[in-house]
């Protein structure tokens, strides 16, 4: 559909408002030329064209939007059933997709259709209260236990499961009012978090799983019940409420909130469930910091057992990359967050230039021609701009102006007009569109006038029917300027609520800082170890759970404070403590030869991947090979002994973990008298020997052959001062020691089948992960983190 003409367009607006859909969505519709075809398809095949219910409009529309092009042979049939109302919910419908995109353009079973979609399934709020009752009886002794800890996510779950086509909202409310009825009001031991010391204990005292020893990076993510302990978030039903009072500088007051009319049309859109979003930049890499917002955004959706969006806020084509966008998608996953949708600001650019065309019919926005720096000195000065005033007409045509390309970059922008006295600065008319003669990454170059952020930002949020927009605190300044204009263009208003940033010590975290490091080179690209950087704290072999673990033990206030390293380095422990096997590996290495050996006798030793290995437990443990040389950590030797070293010395007996106690019997040194060559040791093959020191090892395989040789990466914080972005010359901050590389270390054989990501413990030195830089030929780890714990066994 290459165009439609003035008359066709009228036709065409008539038809879809016949169907129930709104004025704005089908005037919005209209202008995009695929959809408008689509919806026009499947409007005549599903032989509406006299119109039908609201209800069954919306199904059509989402028919035409989503349904898989593999399968266009049975939409037919699909539209009868929506017509008939045999489909009538989105989640009936979109299992229809699902059941079709499979499908493909083959022949299917109709009762397999019938049933994978719930088609004459009637679940009646009778059926949930049964079915919320028997889930409760089944876990009530837990729940009595665990009261307002308990897990509710589970039991929705367990209720979804066994009625797929209930109604969400209704099992949500039941299973509230079951835990009331059950528990009674909240106790002060309910609100308060139990200790980790007494989690530890009751973890200790569960016998621990062999599955439990594995580890999915993509695995979902529990949410604790008290999520949003210091918030009172109103259901969307309640969102008629006053949001912000803007105080202009007329002594004018307006109060913003949603008309009922308003919010009806958004209920009968969202069904009333809860709608948020995570809308990154794809200016660059996540970082932890992103982290914290996927755990707000979609953990509040998830609590409330509603849906989150992954929206691209791509208002920048000069700083945006396909790389990113890629990326961003990948880590969400990663992180354990599935979205509703994937959506992008510049899908919805037409509405948004249809609505800032509007804005200036409104009287509310104009083309301004000063520059950057005029801007700057009248906002300073809280002069309006010589244009402000400018003819609405004449704006108009400027604008149009600016779309077709026939103003110069940099020679024009649209600018809302706000309140240049306002006591609040981000009510200085700030700027709606510039020109960028610059092709954008997912739009293409259909463009050269882009919004800005305070533009789009909160008109995407309604378009998308957002109800809760939650954002970081440097953001509430803005609230004026985001309700401002959603009333201008009389929009659907989210509820906002702001929290805190997460700030880390001893990094970074600012995207233009971090872009300066990446691509300076001070760091290794992205995904740097050093970084925190979700990607290179993924690649160090930090875990996505225990990321989450952080975050949520953090928690989500709007109190800002800096949180030291030492506390995500105590939740990646705890994890990694659970599930990275036990090995060795030297880095250092220090000749010892055995001289009671015989040379050439290889024994093959049971070591244990976990501390508490059971012996009838096989897969618990691993061959290391035992010969008369074997190599120590060069430190765990000294010429002095002392009472409170525990390494070998001359004359001094230590244990060789899993292995026999040996002895130092002489030193060979170099012509130098001071560099150690080798040690000669002897061994107690009866074990009698009981030495307070234990060391780790790794032997000679066969007779004269190397043990197997691998590159160790220490990384350390990435700069000495505990908040650097604080000081002028925040790049002097540098560790130089942040990654030390350790080319020649040796490894006991079993390592070689290791595969990049694989996590251990290297027995007395640390947590490593294996790095992607590994070949066939040489593996490369990555510290992660050492055993010292320094972090309070609280947690706090």
């Amino acid at each position: 559909m290459v165009g439609v003409s003035k008359g066709d367009k009228s036709e065409i607006l008539e038809l879809f408002l016949k169907i129930g859909l709104d004025d704005r969505t089908a005037k919005n519709t209209i202008a995009n030329n695929k959809v408008t075809a689509n919806l026009t398809a499947v409007i005549h095949e599903a032989a509406v064209t006299d119109g039908c219910e609201r209800r069954i409009g919306n199904l059509l529309y989402t028919v035409a939007t989503k349904y898989p092009t593999n399968a266009l042979v049975h939409r037919p049939t699909l539209l009868r059933y929506i017509v008939s109302s045999k489909i009538k919910t989105p989640a009936q419908l979109e299992a229809a997709f699902s059941f079709f995109a499979s499908t493909g353009s083959e022949n299917f079973e109709v009762d397999e259709f019938e049933e994978a979609c719930g088609v004459g399934v009637e679940v009646s709020s009778e059926d949930i209260e049964l079915t919320v009752n028997e889930v409760f009886e089944e876990n009530k002794n837990t729940i009595l236990e665990l009261r307002y800890r308990t897990n509710v996510g589970d039991l929705f779950a367990h209720v979804r499961k066994r009625l797929p086509w209930a109604e969400p909202k209704i099992v949500k409310q039941l299973i509230d009012a079951r835990m009331y009825e059950l528990l009674g009001e909240r106790t002060a031991a309910d609100i308060e978090k139990l200790s980790k010391k007494k989690e530890k204990k009751e973890k200790k005292e569960k016998p621990e799983k062999d599955e439990d020893k594995k580890f999915a990076n993509d695995a979902p993510v529990q949410l604790p019940e008290d999520l949003f302990p210091n918030s009172n978030f109103p259901p969307p039903e309640e969102n008629y409420k006053v949001h912000t009072e803007i105080r202009f500088s007329d002594g004018s007051v307006l109060i913003c909130c949603n008309t009922k009319e308003v919010l009806d049309k958004h209920l009968e859109v969202t069904g009333g469930n809860v709608l948020t979003r995570f809308p990154p930049e794809p200016n660059g890499y996540l970082h932890i910091g992103h982290a914290k917002a996927m755990f707000v955004d979609f953990g509040l959706a998830k609590e409330r057992g509603g849906y989150c969006y992954l929206r691209y806020d791509d208002t920048n084509p000069e700083a945006e990359k396909k790389e990113y966008i890629d990326h961003i998608e990948e880590i969400v996953q990663w992180m354990g967050w599935e979205p509703f949708k994937i959506t992008y600001t510049s899908d919805y650019f037409q509405e948004l230039y249809e609505l800032a065309v509007e804005l200036i019919r409104r009287g509310h926005a104009y083309v301004d021609h000063q520059t950057p720096e005029e801007i700057k000195e009248y906002r300073e000065k809280k002069m309006n701009s010589p244009w402000r005033d400018r003819p609405i007409a004449e704006s108009l045509k400027l604008f149009e102006d600016m779309k077709n390309g026939r103003i110069e970059e940099g020679k024009a922008t649209l600018r809302m007009k706000q309140d240049m006295q306002n006591d609040n600065f981000n009510m200085y008319d700030l700027i709606a569109y510039r020109i960028k003669f610059t092709p954008h990454p997912h739009a293409g170059d259909k463009w050269c006038i882009y919004p800005s952020y305070d533009y789009a930002h909160c008109i995407v949020d309604s378009i998308e029917n957002i109800t809760h927009s939650l954002c970081t605190l440097e953001f509430e300044t803005r609230r004026a300027s985001y309700f401002w204009l959603l009333h201008a263009l009389g929009l659907y208003q989210p509820y906002v609520w702001e929290y805190s940033r997460l700030n880390v010590s001893n990094t970074v975290m600012s995207k233009r800082k971090l872009n300066f490091l990446v691509t300076n080179k001070y760091v290794d690209g992205w995904d740097d170890p050093c970084l925190m950087t979700l990607a290179g704290l993924r690649r160090r072999g930090v875990t996505s759970t225990s990321i989450n673990a952080f975050v949520e033990g953090i928690g989500i206030s709007r109190s800002d404070s800096l949180i030291r390293l030492d506390r995500l380095e105590y939740h990646i422990r705890e994890e990694l403590n659970k599930t990275a096997p036990r090995t060795m590996v030297v880095l250092n290495p220090l000749k010892v030869v055995i001289t009671n050996m015989e040379s050439g006798t290889i024994m093959h030793l049971d070591a244990k991947r976990w501390p508490d290995a059971q012996a009838d437990d096989a897969s618990a443990f691993y061959k290391v090979p035992f010969s008369n040389v074997v190599y120590i950590e060069h430190s765990d030797f000294r010429m002095k002994d002392s009472k409170d070293y525990y390494g070998l010395a001359p004359g001094k007996s230590v244990l060789l973990r899993y292995a026999f106690p040996i002895k130092c019997t002489e030193v060979i040194l170099s012509d130098d008298k001071e560099t150690i060559l080798q040690i000669q040791a002897e061994y107690d093959p009866s074990k009698k020997t009981k030495p307070k020191g234990v060391l780790h090892w790794v032997a000679e395989p066969s007779p004269g052959v190397n043990p197997l040789r691998v590159e160790v990466r220490l990384f350390d914080k990435l700069f000495n001062s505990e908040n650097p972005a604080e000081l002028d010359d925040w790049l002097s901050d540098l560790n130089p020691d942040s990654k030390v590389v350790i080319p020649e270390a040796y490894a006991e054989p079993s390592l070689h089948s290791a595969a990049v990501g694989d996590r251990f413990q290297f027995e007395r030195l640390g947590y490593f992960a294996v790095d992607n830089d590994s070949t066939p030929e040489k593996l490369v780890f990555n510290r992660t983190v050492t055993l010292r714990d320094s972090f309070p066994k609280g947690g706090k």
